[in-house]
């Protein structure tokens, strides 16, 4: 089975599990629309290529590992695009979930999806449970404070913020959780996969900030300017689109070659390599091409 097939169909099922005999039926169609159709699935694919990268010696626990980690992230752009922080409309190419289904029910789906991570990788982990309490520690240390995304949000409240700290909590964190909690899954020492997720998260996140610049709302999925308009730290207006575009090759290249050695590490490094061309915005890719 696929990457890909793998993590919709736990999502699914994760889904499914909340939308069982009993759920308020507004909430339960809200919560699958939050989550299908996807994005590109990066933080799970990547949580998944680990594990298989280590043996993949319990597919239930990497596969619980990586929806939960999606489910986190989902939980996220539900909260993110809300009246009270981006107000953003379109999300994914379609309506923002409080647009389509109202701000209180967006508030809950968000919550939903959060503990729902968290059950999923509860029910996940059955046939190694020594393995459950480093993966619980890994991801729920990428969700909240003083580190994880929730902090990344917070520090949008602040006067003043770096830009390192503001990536690496808000975009960063998802990305060392989803590779460490891959190695974990497989019962490889997660500790030494951060770099690599360190590095592709701010990878991302720096890429991201190009398309805001770059990039229409329709190839973007999403509002743009964004950063402009809410004065936020935006990698690409700090270092101009050059300095970005050479910051990221440079994160690229790095991940790469941060990847510790593991039975599958050669497929991994070109599974990356193929994986992070679609980070750059199209004007980037066909300017170089």
């Amino acid at each position: 089975m696929s990457l890909s097939a793998r993590i919709e169909q736990s999502l699914d099922e994760a889904i499914r599990h909340a939308e069982g005999p009993g759920a308020p039926p507004l909430l339960a169609s809200a919560l699958r629309y939050s989550v299908f159709p996807g994005g590109h699935r990066i933080r799970p694919q990547l949580c998944l290529a680990v594990a298989m990268a280590c043996g993949d010696t319990d597919p239930q626990a990497a596969n619980a590992a990586a929806a939960a980690i999606e489910l986190l992230h989902c939980a996220s752009l539900v909260h993110d695009d809300l009246p009270c922080f981006d107000n953003a409309d379109l999300r994914r190419g379609k309506a923002s979930v409080h647009v389509e289904y109202g701000a209180p029910l967006a508030v809950l789906s968000g919550d939903a999806l959060i503990v729902l991570a968290f059950e999923t990788l509860a029910r996940g982990i059955t046939q190694n449970p020594s393995r459950l309490v480093t993966l619980l520690s890994t991801i729920a240390s990428a969700v909240g404070s003083p580190n994880g995304i929730v902090a990344g949000q917070a520090w949008e409240s602040e006067s003043a913020v770096s830009l390192t700290d503001y990536q690496r909590a808000k975009t960063g964190a998802l990305f060392v959780a989803a590779t460490a909690a891959g190695a974990a899954a497989s019962g490889a020492d997660p500790a030494i996969w951060g770099v690599l997720g360190a590095k592709l998260g701010e990878a991302y996140q720096v890429a991201d900030d190009l398309r805001d610049i770059l990039c229409d709302a329709e190839e973007l999925g999403k509002p743009i300017g964004q950063d402009a308009a809410r004065h936020r730290p935006n990698a690409a207006a700090q270092l101009g689109i050059g300095g970005a575009k050479a910051r990221l090759e440079s994160l690229v290249k790095g991940a790469i070659d941060s990847i510790p050695v593991c039975p599958g590490q050669a497929e991994l490094q070109a599974l990356i390599k193929a994986q992070t061309r679609a980070f750059f915005p199209k004007q980037l890719a066909q300017a170089a091409a």
